[in-house]
Formats: C-alpha cells, sequence, structure tokens
C-alpha cells in the first residue's frame, strides 16, 4: 500500500513540475494550443497579390493585367512624356517591378508552401507593360497590347514555359517577361501598318 501511495504521489509531482513542450521556432501557437497560421511577410505578401487583386475570381492573371495596362494608359496620359521617354519610363518600371516581384513571389511561394500560387500576380504588371513598352498611347493599342499578352501568358510558347521551371520567383516572373517580349514583337511588327 505505502509503495503504491508513494508512486501515486510521485506521479501527480511530475506532472505539476513537467516542462511544457515549446513548438519548433517559428510556430506561433494560440492560447488554446492550437498553432497560428504562419506568419506572412505583409510588403511580400501585398507586391505579390497586387495589393489584392491576385484574389480576384475568375482569372486573377487577367484582372491584374488589366490593372497594369490601365496604370500605364493612365499613368502615361497624365504625364505628357514624348514616345521615346514613355517607352524608357515603361521598360524601367518593368525591370524595377521584375525585380521586386522576384524576391517577393519567392517570399509567398514560401509561406504560403504553395508552387507558382496563382495569387500571386506581379509578374502579370511586368509582362503587360513589357508588351506596352513602345507602344502609342492610344486605347486602342492598349487593349491590343492587353490581349497579346494575355495570349501569349496563357499559351506559353517556348522558351515561355521553360521560364516557368526555374526555382521560385525567377520561374514565376521570368515566364512573364519573356511572353511580354512575345507581345512586344508582335506590337512592333503591328506598328509598321498602324
Amino acid at each position: 500500500m505505502f509503495l503504491k501511495d508513494w508512486a501515486a504521489s510521485r506521479s501527480c509531482m511530475e506532472s505539476m513540475t513537467r516542462k511544457t513542450e515549446l513548438p519548433p521556432p517559428g510556430v506561433r501557437i494560440y492560447e488554446g494550443g492550437t498553432p497560428a497560421p504562419p506568419a506572412r511577410t505583409a510588403w511580400a505578401w501585398r507586391a505579390g497579390t497586387l495589393f489584392g487583386i491576385g484574389r480576384l475570381k475568375p482569372g486573377p492573371g487577367t484582372w491584374a493585367s488589366l490593372v497594369a495596362a490601365a496604370i500605364w494608359y493612365i499613368g502615361l496620359g497624365a504625364t505628357h512624356l514624348t514616345d521615346g521617354a514613355a517607352s524608357v519610363v515603361t521598360l524601367a518600371g518593368a525591370a524595377m517591378v521584375t525585380l521586386i516581384g522576384i524576391r517577393a513571389s519567392t517570399i509567398v511561394e514560401r509561406e504560403s508552401g504553395r508552387m507558382d500560387p496563382g495569387f500571386v500576380v506581379i509578374d502579370e504588371v511586368a509582362g503587360q507593360w513589357i508588351t506596352l513598352s513602345f507602344t502609342p498611347l492610344d486605347i486602342g493599342h492598349a487593349l491590343v497590347g492587353f490581349a497579346l499578352f494575355r495570349f501569349f501568358d496563357i499559351v506559353k510558347p517556348w522558351p515561355v514555359r521553360w521560364f516557368e521551371k526555374l526555382p521560385g520567383g525567377k520561374g514565376i516572373m521570368l515566364d512573364d517577361v519573356a511572353a511580354g517580349l512575345y507581345g512586344l514583337v508582335v506590337m512592333a511588327l503591328l506598328h509598321i501598318w498602324w
């Protein structure tokens, strides 16, 4: 009997003094013991989803391309730049978006646990601006450039699909850059006749 009481009191003492297991580093736990969603890098998610445009349905890429074309048309229209200056500004913007997008989409891909998540749409901005970079600033050309970029982004002719296979943000961004270059070439050819 003595041993039985001693074992029960020892078990009770051990449970009272047992240390609580800590979660792995980077995992937050709510008060009830359930894991909290992983922390998100706010700037990367804002940039990667184009401030939430990537959550629009259907076709978040199409919505992002439309927003990019609208920003290009309204932004350059308000500045009254020469055609050459507008092209430089557009290409510089596309380059800046590409560099930011590679980093942001790499972070979002890692934090979401999904490869090339569909809600990451910053790549559409870079590709759309590349297609529009030498386009005359009028609504007709803007709509044709929009349609051409979407076509090449969806069809993904060689080597666009190859770029998509690159790891992380490089693959997410560079396939759209390549699709934008296809659109740029066709826009340049159309500009000869139109």
